[in-house]
């Protein structure tokens, strides 16, 4: 079988992208895991699929590299709506389906901003906090992310028997002249991303209600580019949540698996 891709990222975040639209094309974990492995197959973070919608311009469905269907990506729904622009499949102004429900986008010249889902609570567990943004995080403040193993690290809290049995992403976050920096380590990856837009938002949030910062957008320096994140905040819930950031298209071609 042939399969004709296309290569995004957000930064650094970098994902296959594979219109299902016209050809229902049906992905085995195994070929799943093949494409995305940066030895043998493309390479990339995740895989996401289009689907045609009947609620709005198209549905996204995302795997990460290890081939399983995951929750919601916001680096990935960034640069599936970048594709969606440059593919005249929706205009500069959009809405999607994802796992979580339903998300706006708006195409800028250099930026995409995405709408998120409301965080209705934000747990302190001693040693970080725990939240959903349409993906569960676990934010660790650290002194220095330079000297945190984050694929080591990382690993041993996505385990932590606290987030059985679906386990977490791993957010290492530090203030570093006057900057808010990340390091990520994302399940289903297994290893620590150049950026991760759900962990950006989740940091984000946990240094607001942490009063480490009272700067709206908040501004996140990831390993692989700068994110901002816009919000709202309505008694404990946070809500109008807006991730920004750059998304570019890489390359197309074909690949036969």
């Amino acid at each position: 079988m042939i399969i004709e891709f296309s290569k995004y990222q957000g930064a650094g975040n970098d994902f296959i992208i594979i219109d299902c639209r016209k050809r229902n094309v049906k992905l085995t974990k195994k070929q799943i895991e093949f494409l995305c492995n940066r030895r043998f197959g493309v390479g990339a973070d995740g895989l996401m699929t289009i689907y045609n919608s009947t609620m709005a311009e198209f549905e996204m469905k995302y795997y990460n590299s290890d081939g399983l269907e995951a929750s919601m990506c916001g680096n990935g729904g960034r640069c599936i709506a970048r594709y969606a622009f440059h593919n005249k499949i929706a205009g500069s102004q959009m809405s999607f389906l994802a796992s979580d429900g339903l998300h706006k986008a708006i195409i800028k010249i250099d930026q995409i901003s995405l709408s998120m889902s409301d965080v209705k609570a934000i747990q302190y567990l001693g040693d970080g906090f725990f939240l959903n943004t349409g993906s569960p995080h676990f934010v660790k403040i650290v002194k220095n992310i330079d000297e945190i193993d984050v694929g080591v690290e990382g690993l041993k809290l996505a385990n932590d028997k606290r987030f059985a049995p679906n386990r977490t992403n791993v957010d290492f976050v530090d203030l570093k002249d006057k900057r808010i920096r990340i390091a990520t380590y994302e399940r289903g990856v297994e290893n620590e991303t150049l950026a991760c837009g759900t962990g950006a938002v989740a940091s984000a949030l946990v240094l607001y209600k942490n009063h480490s910062t009272d700067t709206i957008p908040v501004i996140i320096y990831t390993k692989g580019g700068i994110l901002s994140v816009h919000f709202t905040k309505e008694q404990e819930s946070f809500v109008n949540i807006v991730l920004s950031g750059p998304a570019e298209f890489v390359y197309k071609g074909e690949i036969i698996i």
